[in-house]
């Protein structure tokens, strides 16, 4: 920063509170002034600078940034007499007529200036258009069009008008459209709405104070205008109300104005409205005639009559809505550009060469992989501490309890189903000429190659879902190392699906041999066949004897490891040599399942982890890289494009930081200023 720029910013810190107290202290010289000449402002030496420097920064468009400038906002019913008091305060004629006149936010800025002709000017869509009193209508109606089109509807688009002219007060007023219900021919359907929306987006900001222009020939709550203003002020502490009209509607006006059943906490100020050719001189005479010598009228305090008296009110509030609104203002004007600076500096820089693309290709890889073994094989999710989805060692053993439960719970695993009865069946069909109590190995495969195939479906879609699951991972942690680099984004999620697709076929394909291998192969060296085989054994003798037993009670005999059995269907039986067999058969079956279950879990356990750890240590890097230097997918140079996300981002923040650094160079300017009327 330059020296004189630090100098501007210390004498604004420094003259900080007395200036801002300056603004809204009036003494006895000043107050006097205004009894003589009251619509002038007798703030002008120092309130003048600081609506300049507001307009620069309205100009600006600081609101983009989230700030909010101290705005007088006039509001008011159709046909209020809105447009009437504006014309008084400015001295000048404004556009008339049936329906809506002002049709776009009007911003008046009023200029006390001691020239021998007034001098007007016109500020829209960049332009710059100078016109006269006895123009300043017409020009105003050629503008609006050229913002809101030549039908009835409205703009949201604002338009300046700028006027220096001896006796005026120094204030910036927004003026919106009047308020209507109904729409007329060539309005859309849907008008009140678009004015109210306007409407709100200007008085909701508490910096904005409302004046809420009322006919007295109305009832005060009644009027739309009051209704949208409660709204958002709901005790009335920033809304001061001018009520038109009072010529017309002289009975019980006192009373409107001193009861205050709609919250008007800033006061109220009575007008006559100017009729007809009055000048503006003539019309303040009349008004004066009028609050002094009417029956009713004149009870009303003279405090709160009279347009000048109006104007001394604005005056008086616009300068104390700044003294306590342009503090915050230039601390949030700091706080924005430090921030903004800090986000820009933050970005990620262009990849502008061959190197910073290998570069940055290898930082990005080697974050990646570091996340992805600490989430999918260490167990540590600090990084990802309030996503549950990604704290993925706990979550993969969730799927793998589930896929066991499955298995261990479906009907092929229930031993006591049809107890017998497929190993009676199997035995019956594959007798041979032999030995009568020879056990054929062919029934033992045929019952097991029929339980396999039962549950074969289930290893293959858990090993599917483990691997859906996984893709979201690994893309999930792709994506937030590579989030600032576009191009290189979009190739390492495509090398990623890629690679988990071949990675899901491969588990397919050792998962289906698995299933082959226990469907035609019986074998195990686990000793808990043995002993699980033999416990059952132990049993079968008494088994039988209660199935044979045809004088026991009840249809069911309840056998240790198998649980309570039907056994019905067993007494049809009584050939004790296919009962003894189809026992020892299912005594097998039973031991054996739970082997094959272990090994459908155990096997694809160790088989996904063995995957996941060869995914990580070398199948993801070389995926990748083949995606990157593969000439038909452009090849490592598209990598140079930034993120259209980063690039829109950096131009928003750039711009950002030009828009704060020209606002606090007129704040600093302005604070300087006051700072001097405040030492002297």
């Amino acid at each position: 920063m330059a020296p004189g720029k630090k100098s501007s910013s210390t004498k604004a810190t420094k003259h900080h509170d007395e200036s801002s107290l300056s603004l809204v202290n009036v003494d006895a010289d000043q107050s006097q002034t205004l009894s003589v000449a009251p619509i002038v402002s007798s703030y002008n030496e120092k309130i003048r600078p600081v609506l300049d420097a507001l307009e620069n920064l309205r100009r600006l468009n600081i609101s983009r940034e989230g700030i909010q400038l101290p705005t007088i906002v006039v509001v008011g019913d159709q046909s209020s007499g809105k447009s009437s008091v504006l014309e008084s305060l400015a001295g000048i004629s404004l556009p008339r007529g049936q329906g809506i006149c002002t049709r776009v936010p009007l911003i008046m800025r009023l200029q006390n200036h001691p020239l021998p002709q007034p001098k007007l000017i016109l500020e829209y869509n960049g332009k710059n258009v100078s016109t006269d009193e006895a123009n300043v209508s017409h020009a105003i109606n050629t503008a609006t069009e050229e913002l809101a089109g030549t039908a009835k509807g409205i703009s949201n688009t604002p338009l300046t008008l700028i006027v220096k002219k001896n006796g005026v007060p120094d204030l910036t007023m927004v003026d919106l459209p009047g308020i209507t219900r109904v729409p007329v021919h060539g309005q859309p359907d849907n008008i009140y709405d678009q004015i109210k929306d306007i409407i709100m987006e200007y008085i909701t900001p508490e910096e904005s104070i409302i004046l809420n222009v009322l006919s007295a020939t109305v009832d005060f709550t009644t009027c739309e205008s009051i209704r949208m203003s409660q709204t958002v002020d709901k005790t009335g502490l920033r809304t001061l109300a001018v009520v038109t009209k009072a010529d017309k509607s002289p009975e019980g006006l006192l009373e409107k104005v001193t009861a205050d059943d709609v919250n008007i906490g800033l006061g109220y100020v009575c007008v006559r409205n100017r009729i007809g050719d009055e000048s503006y001189e003539v019309a303040r005479d009349e008004e004066m005639k009028l609050f002094e010598s009417h029956s009713l009228l004149s009870k009303i305090d003279k405090s709160i009559v009279g347009i000048p008296i109006l104007a001394q009110k604005l005056v008086h509030v616009q300068a104390q809505i700044i003294s306590k609104t342009l503090p915050e203002i230039i601390k949030k004007i700091n706080e924005k550009l430090g921030n903004s600076l800090k986000e820009l500096e933050n970005l990620p820089a262009n990849l502008s060469s061959m190197g910073d693309v290998m570069a940055t290709f290898m930082q990005v890889i080697a974050l990646s992989r570091d996340s992805l073994r600490k989430i999918l094989l260490n167990g540590d999710f600090e990084e990802y501490s309030e996503q549950k989805e990604m704290h993925c060692t706990a979550r993969l053993v969730e799927m793998l309890n589930s896929y066991a439960s499955e298995l261990e719970n479906c009907s092929e695993s229930n031993p006591s189903k049809d107890f017998l009865m497929d190993e009676i069946k199997v035995l019956e069909e594959a007798k041979i000429i032999g030995l009568p109590n020879f056990m054929p190995r062919t029934a033992f495969l045929t019952l097991l190659s029929k339980k396999v195939k039962g549950i074969s479906y289930m290893p293959i879609n858990f090993v599917d879902s483990v691997w859906n699951y996984l893709e979201t991972v690994v893309i999930s942690v792709l994506n937030s190392h590579s989030s600032n680099y576009y191009q290189l984004q979009v190739s390492i999620r495509r090398a990623a699906e890629i690679l988990i697709a071949k990675k899901k076929k491969s588990s397919t394909q050792h998962v289906q041999q698995a299933v082959q291998m226990e469907k035609h192969t019986d074998y195990t060296c686990n000793p808990e066949y043995l002993q699980e085989y033999n416990k059952l054994m132990s049993h079968q003798e008494a088994f039988l004897k209660e199935v044979m037993n045809v004088n026991r009670e009840g249809n069911t005999v309840k056998l240790e490891g198998v649980g309570e059995i039907d056994v019905v269907k067993l007494m049809k039986y009584p050939d004790m040599l296919t009962l003894v067999q189809a026992y020892d058969l299912k005594a097998r079956l039973i031991a054996y399942w739970k082997i094959v279950l272990r090994r459908l879990i155990d096997v694809i356990a160790l088989h996904l982890m063995l995957s996941i750890n060869e995914l990580i240590s070398n199948d993801l890097n070389k995926e990748i890289c083949h995606e990157l230097l593969n000439p038909s997918g452009g090849g490592v140079e598209r990598l140079l494009e930034e993120s259209p996300s980063i690039s829109g981002k950096r131009e928003r923040l750039s711009r950002s930081v030009k828009v704060l650094r020209e606002s606090k160079d007129t704040v600093a300017n302005i604070m300087d200023r006051i700072g001097v009327y405040g030492d002297n």
